[in-house]
């Protein structure tokens, strides 16, 4: 289709989002406004049944008031009896009569006599407070004095006020005087007074009392009403099933209510622990919504609002009645919106419907037509979410007779093959760790993007300020050429690049020669494309010559080629970082490793022999064909996490103390302590010869004196020198010799020079623990003090439960340098606290390793370096680890570490043993499931001790070793 004949995509959707827009908001405009009216016709209902509510609370108080009024004024006074009371019925009864809610009508006085006429309701009233003949329409109640005491009848009268009966009944527990309406009235003589509605306890009904004090008497008229018709009133409001409907009194004291369309609430009197009634209270049923509206605020009497309770929209309404001569009523109304409305949501779902159905006809409609216009769109969709996949495979041919689409596919075939291109390149460097590798396939992608016959990378050297040709790429791989030097300062058009961005231009041959030299032998002009690399922070990484056989270069080629070429700065700059870093944790390493060997004189070479014996076990075990370590193999970053666990394997040694590992013999701390001992042993050899002068002064015989001071000295002699002897150590210390040690050290010196001044404040600390004695003192010869002990403090300790996993015991005290407890060491020279703290080491290498944020690839160096102590029987440290719990490097740490201990000759303690004698001890420890069996095997049967044996060992430790008795 021709491009004029396309019309814009927008044409085509506009008519149909601008119909449905407008379907739509008249359609919810006019539901809006249907709701809106409705909820303004039932506040009207609302006001209406308000209104009557008021009219009928009106009807029912305002007879009851005049006329207690009128017989407060106008009423002869009754007599003092029964009978003489009962001629006044009639008139009573009228007044009864003229008010129709009334039921009652009584007369309460001072000395506490009641008389009270009552229409009688045998439907209503209590058959056992009521026993009287059928045709009984009126009841009186009268308790009056006789003979100075309360007695109370009950007399009943029929229509025609004609006595049916009367009987005296067991006098109640009534006192009418206690009564509110009794004490409002006589509180205020001369004024009306109204209760609060309560139950009639005679009938159950709800209602008030009025009551009067009668003029110039003690004695208080009143009338009982009842509130019926408004419980009437409300029921038949009208309004929706769910409604809710309350009147309430003082105190939110449900007077009337209706609960939607359950059956109407029917007050009950609720009795108080005290034995006191009271009404229910609305606060105590299960009608939320009319206590939410009651709790509703409002300056105005009457008002409606519209509240949300639990997801549920409702319409409620509040008014407050006043009743003459007493307390406000409340009148409470809650309807939910989805009754008030459902005339309208019915016909909201019909023209929904009818909506709904013209919508799907005019869709079919149009389906059809849209059909051959949305096609090219889905089919792009796909190829887009093709893409989204990294889906290149297939080509975008899409055809459209809208311009946009038609437009928008030509462009997404150019990104498709552009994406593909970028991601392949990106890819390929980012993958690449071999360095010239990464050279190579950066010249090669750049050159088959622009065509180039010959590209030159150069890398920036800043120490010189120079860019150095890395490789040249020339008929499709890398050529073998002179390295080509150009300072950035030169007038040379890549040194150019740097101070700028990329640039294109044509050179002749002759400025090809003056550029390039022998990198590229042209006979004609070329076009140079010169780009600068520069890392993410912008800075030179280098720079990328590709020179062209073309006179007119493609704009996209060149900027892909930039583009690509800062992806390949990036990949360059990292290899060169990761490079230089692994180049700087190498010498790193070695560092430590040399300045842990170079602590000791007598563990110089330790650290750079084990890795070297470590490594060549591991080749051994990789060039396995058969047995356990057929399948063995490391991988390259297996490798360079082996290689680092070797070289770190002993970096916890800088903190072992040098005097603890150099310790040579038993008293050596700083200095050895056999030179205070001797001085000891000096002070009591002059003592015998001044002893010997004293007797001889005295008189003595010379030559016997003479003898004892030879025996003494001699004795003296020989016990420094069986102390010096211990001092040296050796493999064993018999029983025999701690015993003699222990007698020599009772022997006494005196001192008379105080040993608490001159020295540093911690030794001065551990002295103070006891009173320094007064001097001169005498001594044992060998003594330990309690100055000797240091204390282990918190942070030497290590907790059942560390992080680390260490299991090891740990000695109560941090060292003891008591001078019999090391002289009685009966294997080599170190104490037990020394050995630990040799052992140590192993702690602190794991500790010290942990805290390094290794990569993922080196995550096992702290497991491996710190794994070379552990036994396969769980005896080793410092984890206690068995067999299953390690894997092949820490084994193999293990018998390097072994081996070249064993056969090491600068160790203070020893000399380095022989190849049989290494091998037979390190055989036994194979037996005790010490070192792993396999691997002592390969480490036999490959020759690795013998080839380090040849390269490390004294001629005179190489002997003959018979391997195939422990393989």
């Amino acid at each position: 289709m021709q491009a004029s004949k396309k019309l814009p995509f927008q044409i085509y959707i506009s008519f149909c989002l601008a119909g449905l827009v407008v379907a739509l908001v008249i359609v919810i405009a006019q539901f809006n406004q249907m709701g809106q009216i409705i909820l303004h016709e039932a506040n009207r209902d609302y006001e209406r049944t308000g209104r009557q509510v008021a009219k009928d609370v009106q009807a029912i108080y305002t007879p009851a008031r005049n006329q207690t009024e009128i017989l407060a004024e106008a009423m002869p006074i009754p007599g003092d009896t029964l009978d003489e009371r009962l001629e006044h019925l009639a008139y009573l009864a009228k007044s009864i009569s003229s008010v129709p809610s009334a039921t009652s009508s009584f007369i309460g006085y001072a000395d506490g006599e009641f008389f009270l006429l009552r229409k009688y309701d045998k439907n209503s009233s209590k058959k056992s407070l009521f026993n009287v003949p059928d045709d009984t329409a009126w009841i009186v109640q009268s308790t009056s004095l006789k003979r100075k005491k309360l007695v109370e009848h009950i007399v009943s009268f029929n229509t025609k006020l004609e006595e049916t009966s009367r009987q005296k009944i067991p006098r109640r527990n009534f006192e009418p005087r206690e009564t509110l309406w009794y004490k409002a009235a006589m509180a205020a003589p001369g004024k009306i007074n109204v209760t609060k509605p309560y139950y009639f306890y005679t009938n159950h009904q709800i209602g008030v009392t009025y009551s009067q004090k009668i003029d110039d008497t003690d004695a208080v008229v009143g009338i009982d009403i009842e509130l019926p018709t408004i419980l009437q009133t409300i029921e038949n409001s009208g309004l929706t099933p769910s409604s809710r409907i309350a009147l309430l009194g003082e105190n939110a004291q449900i007077l009337a209510m209706v609960h939607g369309n359950q059956v109407p609430f029917r007050p009950e009197i609720i009795t108080e622990k005290d034995g006191t009634h009271r009404m229910p209270n609305l606060m105590e049923q299960d009608a939320p919504i009319l206590n939410t509206v009651f709790k509703l605020e409002s300056a105005q009497d009457v008002f409606s609002q519209s509240i949300d309770i639990d997801g549920e929209s409702w319409a409620t309404f509040k008014q407050h009645i006043e009743t003459p001569g007493g307390g406000p009523l409340t009148l409470l109304i809650a309807s939910p919106h989805k009754e008030l409305l459902e005339e309208i949501i019915a016909m909201k779902k019909q023209s929904m419907l009818i909506f709904g159905l013209l919508f799907a006809l005019a869709f079919l409609i149009t389906v059809s037509f849209s059909k051959r216009v949305t096609a090219p769109i889905i089919k792009l969709a796909e190829e887009a979410n093709k893409i989204a996949h990294f889906d290149f495979q297939s080509t975008v041919e899409i055809d459209s007779a809208i311009k946009e689409i038609s437009e928008l596919a030509s462009s997404m075939q150019g990104m498709k093959a552009t994406i593909q291109s970028f991601l392949g390149i990106a890819r390929d460097l980012a993958g690449e760790t071999n360095f010239d590798r990464l050279l190579a396939s950066v010249l090669r992608e750049l050159s088959e993007i622009t065509i180039a016959d010959t590209a030159v990378l150069y890398l920036y050297e800043p120490k010189k300020s120079t860019l150095e040709s890395a490789q040249v790429y020339m008929d499709h791989e890398v050529a073998d050429v002179a390295q080509q030097i150009i300072p950035i300062t030169q007038q040379h058009p890549v040194a150019q690049v740097c101070h700028s961005e990329s640039s294109v231009m044509r050179l002749s041959v002759d400025e090809l020669k003056e550029y390039f030299g022998v990198i590229a032998e042209y006979q004609h002009d070329c076009t140079l494309i010169a780009i600068p690399l520069r890392d993410r922070n912008n800075q030179l990484v280098g720079a990328i010559a590709l020179l062209i056989n073309a006179s007119n270069i493609d704009i996209g080629r060149h900027s892909m080629a930039v583009a690509v070429s800062g992806t390949a700065a990036i990949a360059i700059e990292n290899q060169r970082l990761i490079q230089e870093q692994k180049a700087l944790l190498e010498a790193f390493i070695q560092l430590l490793a040399g300045a842990i060997d170079a602590k000791s004189p007598y563990t110089g070479g330790h650290c750079q022999r084990v890795p070297i014996l470590t490594k060549s076990l591991a080749r051994a075990a990789c060039n396995e064909t058969s047995g356990t370590f057929a399948d063995f193999r490391l991988s390259e970053a297996e490798w360079e996490e082996l290689h680092i666990a070797a070289w770190l394997h002993d970096c916890g040694k800088v903190t072992t103390p040098e005097y603890i590992v150099d310790k040579a013999t038993k008293l050596e701390t700083l200095y050895d302590r056999i030179h205070e001992v001797r001085m000891r042993f000096e002070v009591i050899k002059r003592d015998v010869q001044i002893d010997y002068w004293k007797a001889i002064a005295e008189g003595g015989d010379p030559e016997k004196l003479r003898q004892q001071r030879d025996q003494a000295i001699a004795t003296i002699d020989n016990d420094f020198a069986f102390v010096a002897e211990c001092n040296v150590g050796g493999e064993f210390m018999s029983e025999e010799k701690i015993e003699r040690l222990d007698n020599i050290a009772e022997r006494k010196w005196q001192r008379s020079l105080s040993d608490r001044i001159g020295i540093s404040s911690l030794e001065k600390e551990r002295k103070d623990q006891t009173p320094e004695p007064l001097l001169p003192v005498m001594e044992k010869l060998l003594d330990d003090k309690p100055e000797h002990i240091f204390i282990r403090e918190e942070q030497d300790k290590i907790a059942p439960d560390n992080p680390w996993g260490f299991n090891i015991k740990v000695p109560e005290h941090l060292y003891n340098r008591g001078e019999l407890y090391n002289l009685r060491v009966k294997r080599g020279t170190l104490s037990e606290e020394e050995r630990y703290k040799i052992n140590e080491h192993m702690v602190q290498t794991i500790k010290m390793l942990t805290q390094l944020p290794f990569p993922r690839h080196l995550s096992r160096v702290p497991e491996i370096a710190g794994g070379h102590h552990e036994k396969l029987d769980g005896t080793g440290y410092p984890k206690g680890l068995h067999d299953k719990d390690m894997q092949a490097p820490e084994k193999m740490m293990a018998i390097a570490d072994i081996f070249e201990a064993l056969t090491a000759s600068d160790r203070p303690y020893k000399k380095g043993k022989t190849l049989s004698e290494t091998l037979k001890i390190m055989n036994f420890m194979k037996q005790d499931q010490h070192i792993d069996a396999d691997l002592f095997a390969v480490f036999l049967r490959s020759g690795v001790y013998l080839e380090y044996a040849h390269q490390y060992l004294s001629p005179e430790q190489i002997d003959e070793a018979d391997i195939h008795a422990y393989i």
